[in-house]
Formats: structure tokens, sequence, C-alpha cells
């Protein structure tokens, strides 16, 4: 059972693009198989609209995607919703537009500039105005997991020792160490995002794919062949193995 599965884009288009090639070239060799995206699709990066529209037209055009929510796409769907919003994952002092969270980029790719250092109603306001309703529903049904035989597609993580249909959508899209430092066995292979290192790394219990596209580094997409995971790079498949 082959799936295909990327990381955090963070408003890279052409990264975005560009794994997407290198996946198809995979299947023309391999055969055709579901490709997840782990989420974050919005912030940080030069182009988050083009990056939805992108993913979403091509599902409304039959691509055998699978597109899951991240914690900024959540923020940025609620903060759309509502100028007060703060998400419960959110530290107190940041907010969207914070220059930490990069909500101003996304909304400059919508045409509302320097959001950040405007007043907020005005650039609210705007904001509304900008996104279109289509991207806002197709970021607001994005499912948070997503399971495909022995292995569970999330953004952040899961509750350990909670069944997947019990999760919370807050674990969800923003757990981090009760997850990571937990080196039990989930059942299935874990595929997640949100933590940014350096490559795809396979933990034993889980795999990383957030390779820090949203800091500067590559955009990461891996195949599973059931639970055997391959870095897939230009210069073909290479075996990610978890520790000894």
């Amino acid at each position: 059972m082959r799936s295909y599965a990327i990381g955090d884009i963070h408003g890279h288009i052409d990264l975005l693009k560009q794994v997407h090639d290198l996946i198809a070239d995979d299947m023309a060799r391999h055969g055709a198989a579901p490709v997840i995206h782990v989420g974050d699709l919005v912030d940080r990066g030069p182009d988050c609209r083009g990056v939805v529209e992108y993913l979403r037209a091509g599902m409304a055009n039959g691509a055998d995607w699978v597109v899951l929510k991240g914690n900024h796409d959540r923020m940025f769907t609620n903060y759309l919703r509502d100028i007060a919003y703060h998400d419960p994952g959110l530290r107190p002092e940041f907010s969207y537009l914070h220059p930490k969270i990069g909500g101003a980029e996304t909304l400059a790719s919508y045409g509302v500039k320097n959001a950040a250092d405007r007043p907020l109603a005005p650039v609210h306001a705007e904001a509304v105005a900008a996104v279109p309703q289509v991207h806002r529903d197709f970021l607001e049904a994005r499912p948070t997991s997503f399971q495909r035989g022995e292995v569970i597609f999330v953004h952040a993580g899961i509750r350990p020792g909670i069944p997947l249909a019990e999760q919370r959508e807050d674990d969800l899209v923003w757990i981090r160490k009760d997850f990571l430092e937990d080196p039990r066995d989930h059942g299935a292979l874990v595929v997640h995002g949100h933590t940014a290192i350096d490559t795809p790394t396979h933990y034993g219990n889980r795999v990383n794919i957030d390779s820090s596209a949203a800091y500067g580094g590559p955009l990461s997409v891996i195949v599973l062949e059931g639970r055997e995971v391959f870095h897939l790079t230009t210069g073909g498949r290479k075996r990610l193995l978890p520790p000894t």
C-alpha cells in the first residue's frame, strides 16, 4: 500500500510544485497512489494564496490528494471569522499578525499589505473582503487526520494512548512534547510535521517530515510502502530507517 506525504508548505508554491514533479516521476515508475499534505499551507512564506488555490483546484479537478489542517491554517480562518480570536495553542503574547507567526505574509498574498504595521480593524476588514469564500471553505473543511493501512497522517501528532477517533483537534494540530518524547509504539506509524527539523527523520514510532520550508529549508516528500519509508529526492528514493 503506497502513499506519498508532503511536509509543511508555508506559502512556498514553487517548492510544492517541485515535490509534486518528483512524485509524478516516481508514480511513472511505481504506479499511482494518494498524496497526503500534512498541513500548514499558509503563513510565513511568499505565496500562501497560490498554495491554497493550487491544492483546492487540484482536488476539485479530481487529484487523489488529501490536505490536512495545520495550526496555521486554523489560525488564519479563525482570524477571518473573529478579529479577537486567539488560538488556545498560541502563546498569550502572540497574535496571528505577530511577526513570528507570519499571518501578515498570508494577508499580503491576498493583497492586504503591511498588515502588521497598521490599525487592526481596517486590516481585518480588508482581509475579510480579500480572501475568497471558496478558500475559506476549503481550509475550514480540512480534516485533522487521515489513516491508510498501518499509517496515520496528522499535522502535529497524537495524544499517546488515545484512540484516533477520540483525539482532540487541539492536540492533532498543536501537540509537541508529550508526543515527541513518547517512545511507545502507537499501533500505527505516525507521519507528521509541525516541529521543524533539518531533514525527514524516522524515529521508530513516528516520522517527522517538516524540513523547515518556513525558515528557508527544503520542502520534503516521503514515500511509504506499507510501513517502509523512503525520502523522495532528485536522485530517487532514499530509505529512511529508524534508530537502531
